[in-house]
């Protein structure tokens, strides 16, 4: 935790922010002095533990990515956080908290990246080792900037710790540029990244999760040969595999399991807070079991998509009146509470009491299911129908032998017309995917925004992208311009 709050010093509240940055350099600089092998590890320690951070997984991950979409709405009761319906509804303004609060949590991981990856090559330590370093460092920054890059559109590209009042202040790349970064960082964490870890260290960026990040990079660019040559190294890497129960994968026992490619670790602490205590299942857990917030609550709509039999539906939507699958009774929703609640966030209710409302859920970045749906719209992009076919089976196929009847419930697609089989397999991605931050973007990627969300408020040449927070166009001088729109 030292070299976290020591870190997190160095860096500005946000890169454009020069006068914080500034005031904090020399602690920076302190820190590397005479550093060596250890030093380089709690370095690289401290970045994956600010990506629990409330910034990185807490209100403004679930405003800004998934509370637009039509799986979600705000939740909990009238009167609380009422802003989170700027979101569901599109009028949030530039001046909302929780645009600010996303866009300094993920350049907080950008600096924490920049300091290894800057000083790492001064220091002597083992070569592979600190290539290794290096390249989870990549990820992760290639990882923040895929988050900023989708929210915001146009933004600053920092890739070094800035030293001069111009890097101090940047300016905004286009949106081309940002996924050009992150795609060379994505290719070079690749070439280090070991396939798999020891148990000790269970949780760091791997081989699998650098190209399975390159595969979703690649597909909101329609770069579908990247997205065919990247999901195919993953599915042949021999490393993955559909875990059998979809509702037990998302449960803390089966963390890390076999279908994870990269998730968040966050382990629970009493007292420790915000340091390692993640707060994103407790922001959604049931608010009348005294187990969360209940907020990001499944939308009707989503309830809806699923087809009959689905057990997919039991496992990501929890209904009052009903029984999880772990034996708990969800109770009937108090006046103005939420009738349904996230089960993919869900911890036993027992468990999920003080300050403990889910936080040691682990926030799941990346699966295996997600590689294959990505392979089945790229080859059906590029003709490759019985391929397509073939890798969206596999996902229907793990969901079917779970239901209850399996030989009539989840049917296999047999279409060979493209446009067709495209459909499918976006209704797949939703249903699989459904309430893990990718719907939103997914639909607007697709060029279905003004249909889906159009109803709910959605305006195409606005809404494409949230609005730069003004807090930052303001520190930067004006620097910074804001999004069309807004």
């Amino acid at each position: 935790m030292i070299i976290i709050s020591i870190l997190l010093v160095s860096c500005s509240k946000s890169f454009t922010g020069a006068e914080a940055a500034l005031q904090g350099q020399p602690t920076g600089t302190a820190f590397w002095a005479n550093a060596d092998a250890a030093t380089a590890g709690r370095a690289v320690t401290a970045i994956y533990a600010n990506l629990r951070s409330w910034n990185n997984v807490g209100m403004a991950p679930v405003c800004l990515e998934n509370m637009g979409s039509d799986d979600a709405v705000k939740g909990s009761v009238a009167n609380d956080a009422t802003y989170v319906n700027l979101y569901d509804n599109f009028t949030v303004t530039a001046s909302e908290g929780q645009l600010d609060g996303f866009w300094i949590g993920q350049y907080q991981n950008v600096n924490f990246c920049n300091e290894v990856i800057d000083n790492l090559p001064n220091i002597s330590m083992d070569a592979s080792l600190k290539a290794r370093y290096i390249g989870e460092a990549k990820f992760v920054r290639a990882y923040s900037y895929f988050r900023l890059v989708r929210a915001f559109g146009n933004i600053p590209l920092v890739l070094s710790l800035p030293s001069t009042a111009e890097e101090l202040n940047p300016k905004q790349v286009s949106s081309a540029k940002v996924y050009l970064a992150i795609e060379q960082d994505l290719t070079d964490a690749a070439t280090v990244l070991p396939a798999t870890y020891g148990p000790a260290d269970i949780g760091r960026a791997t081989k699998g999760a650098a190209l399975a990040l390159h595969a979703k990079v690649a597909m909101y660019q329609n770069k579908w040969s990247d997205v065919l040559t990247y999901t195919k190294q993953v599915m042949q890497s021999g490393v993955y595999s559909l875990f059998p129960d979809y509702y037990g994968m998302f449960r803390i026992a089966n963390e890390n399991c076999s279908e994870s490619i990269f998730e968040i670790q966050c382990n629970y602490v009493a007292g420790n807070g915000d340091l390692s205590n993640s707060q994103y299942a407790q922001i959604q857990g049931n608010r009348d079991a005294n187990a969360g917030w209940g907020f990001d609550v499944p939308t009707q709509n989503l309830v809806n998509a699923f087809e009959t039999g689905d057990p997919r539906l039991q496992a990501t939507v929890m209904m009052e009146g009903t029984v999880t699958p772990s034996g708990d009774a969800v109770p009937m929703a108090s006046a103005g509470a939420p009738t349904m609640y996230n089960m993919k966030t869900y911890v036993p209710f027992a468990v999920a009491t003080a300050d403990n409302q889910g936080a040691d859920q682990n926030f799941r970045v990346l699966r295996y299911a997600d590689v294959l749906l990505m392979n089945a719209e790229a080859n059906n992009q590029l003709g490759n129908t019985a391929d397509a076919l073939a890798s969206l089976e596999m996902v229907r196929a793990r969901a079917r032998a779970q239901s209850v009847n399996p030989l009539v419930d989840l049917p296999k697609i047999t279409t060979t017309d493209q446009t067709t089989l495209r459909t499918d397999i976006w209704h797949e991605r939703r249903v699989e995917l459904a309430m893990e931050n990718d719907r939103y973007f997914d639909v607007i990627r697709q060029g279905r925004a003004a249909t889906i969300f159009g109803p709910l408020g959605w305006k195409a040449n606005k809404n494409e992208v949230w609005p730069i927070p003004q807090v930052e166009i303001d520190k930067s001088g004006g620097v910074l311009v804001q999004n069309q729109g807004y």
